[in-house]
């Protein structure tokens, strides 16, 4: 096997271990971690959740990460790559994730603008005496329904429209400047101050009259839920989905890292951190909705904890009582907008890798390339009156459905048809400071995709008997099953083409693990 001297073109990397953590955080503590943790855990036996949570972040979410950086640091390569170094036909799972990417991307951009917005309201209070009537209505301007004449519908909202073009235009200029002083810096810089702002944030709402009533809805456990299958499918749902893998994140992020690089501990840090995050927002969601409660004279049991209702309608009303509300308001959409944005960068730097290595593109034309068609798909489907409904059911159908068959495929593939765990597992201990043992095998080979299956059969059931939120049917054809169906054509359209970028490889360490002998030997 020829050596990656000579063989492998020149790589971007990660200047260091600090840079690639702070860029993978980004990348998972997104915008569900503020909204989605707090609504998911309160719904399945709320302190009692933690038990299945922490469980599920030790079987499923860091041997699913481990998985992930296996892949992309052995193979050095996006997706796509990666996949096609494993087996020559298995890139089109690649571009199956690379998809998955796309489509997130169009829809989360509209969330990250929507903070961005009202990260400007907030120093006005612009939102008054009704929030949800404002948000869905003045900023937003939803129509009463969804029917399937909503997909042709281009009436823009301006609120909306030009802070999306802005996101664009900014997501672009990152990815458009590099790896390190592009994606690294940015994360660098919003990371950190995302973690103080949203501290910050989280000390001010423990100490609100109610807030120990709020803390007390989460954290009161009730033992009987963790015999209910769903809530254990739940935890597993919110690690998953949390992480940022089984969709290409991660296996990019991991090409970019050094040869000789710490991989498995570094991947230790970032999912501890990303639960950390989650239990952080937590504690200041509940905090924040007590006092609501208490000042309004409610139950806290009665307020919206979970989706965008609890970002842009619950807050709101929250900074519009507390003192200071306009400073703290402030901190937590701008919290909301730097989380979003580092997402963001992530998930379209695994689109902009595969096509730089795939059609031989410098790093300028696909970022350009790619930010232009996709932002132009964003803004006449997401600024328009019915994009909220659009990005409702596009997230509810592309997470639930495919990135949940991509995770599963990567296990049944990589580990039970092709067999290279014992390599994949060689390499990471190889080069990592936390040894991975055979436990992993378990985890990745057994538990997660049966756990996945279960929830994938689950979801679709449900989808087939029960309309999505109640929408149009016909509608529901168009923008859910057919957000599914375009992943799986796109991956297919973008298989089919010639390589034309490099792809000669050269792995290192020069290990192949060839015969039993060595697969059994390979770590012991």
């Amino acid at each position: 096997m020829s050596t990656d001297k000579t063989t492998a073109a020149p790589r971007e990397q990660f200047t260091g271990q600090v840079g690639f953590i702070l860029s993978a955080v980004g990348s998972a503590v997104g915008l569900g971690n503020i909204w989605r943790f707090p609504g998911v855990a309160y719904e399945n036996g709320g302190g009692a959740f933690l038990v299945p949570y922490l469980i599920a972040l030790l079987t499923a979410g860091i041997p699913i990460l481990f998985l992930d950086y296996a892949l992309g640091h052995r193979f050095r390569g996006g997706a796509p790559q990666a996949f096609r170094r494993v087996k020559r036909w298995l890139e089109s799972l690649g571009w199956f994730q690379v998809m998955i990417c796309v489509l997130i991307a169009v829809y989360y951009a509209a969330v990250v603008a929507w903070a961005a917005s009202f990260f400007v309201y907030s120093f006005g209070l612009d939102w008054g005496d009704d929030p949800e009537a404002f948000f869905f209505g003045e900023h937003l301007q939803l129509p009463k329904s969804a029917g399937v004449d909503t997909v042709l519908t281009f009436d823009f909202v301006a609120a909306v429209l030009i802070p999306l073009v802005l996101v664009w235009v900014a997501v672009i200029a990152v990815l458009a400047a590099g790896v390190v002083r592009g994606v690294q810096r940015a994360n660098v810089v919003f990371i950190p101050l995302l973690i103080v702002a949203f501290t910050a944030l989280v000390v001010r709402a423990l100490t609100l009259d109610g807030a120990v009533d709020g803390l007390n809805l989460l954290f009161t456990p009730n033992w009987s839920a963790l015999g209910d299958p769903n809530v254990w499918i739940a935890a597993y749902g919110q690690i998953f989905f949390s992480l940022s893998v089984a969709f290409g994140i991660m296996i990019t992020y991991a090409s970019y890292r050094r040869r000789r690089s710490n991989m498995s501990g570094p991947g230790l840090v970032v999912a501890f951190s990303n639960s950390g995050f989650e239990l952080l927002a937590g504690l200041g969601v509940f905090a924040a909705i007590g006092f609501l409660a208490a000042d309004a004279g409610m139950a806290v049991a009665d307020l919206s904890i979970a989706g965008v209702g609890l970002a842009f309608v619950t807050f709101p009303a929250i900074v519009s009582e507390m003192p200071a509300g306009a400073f703290f308001g402030a901190l937590f959409f701008g919290s909301l907008v730097m989380a979003g944005f580092t997402s963001l960068v992530s998930i379209l730097q695994v689109v902009s890798a595969a096509l730089q290595e795939k059609f031989a593109l410098s790093r300028r034309a696909a970022t350009i390339g790619l930010g232009v068609v996709l932002g132009t798909v964003s803004v006449l489907g997401f600024s328009t009156t019915t994009g909220l409904i659009l990005l409702d059911t596009a997230d509810a159908f592309v997470n639930n459905i495919g990135i949940v068959a991509s995770a599963i495929f990567m296990c049944v593939f990589v580990i039970w048809f092709y067999r290279r765990g014992p390599e994949l597992r060689y390499h990471l201990n190889a080069v990592s400071t936390f040894q991975v043992g055979r436990w992993w095998y378990v985890c990745v080979g057994a538990i997660v995709p049966v756990m996945l299956i279960v929830m994938l059969v689950q979801y679709v059931i449900t989808r087939i008997n029960e309309p999505y939120e109640g929408y149009d049917t016909t509608y529901l054809l168009f923008a859910g099953w057919g957000s599914v169906a375009l992943l799986v054509v796109g991956a297919i359209v973008f298989t089919l083409p010639r390589w034309r970028g490099r792809d000669e490889f050269a792995a290192w360490p020069p290990y192949p693990v060839d015969t039993v002998s060595e697969q059994k030997g390979a770590v012991r």
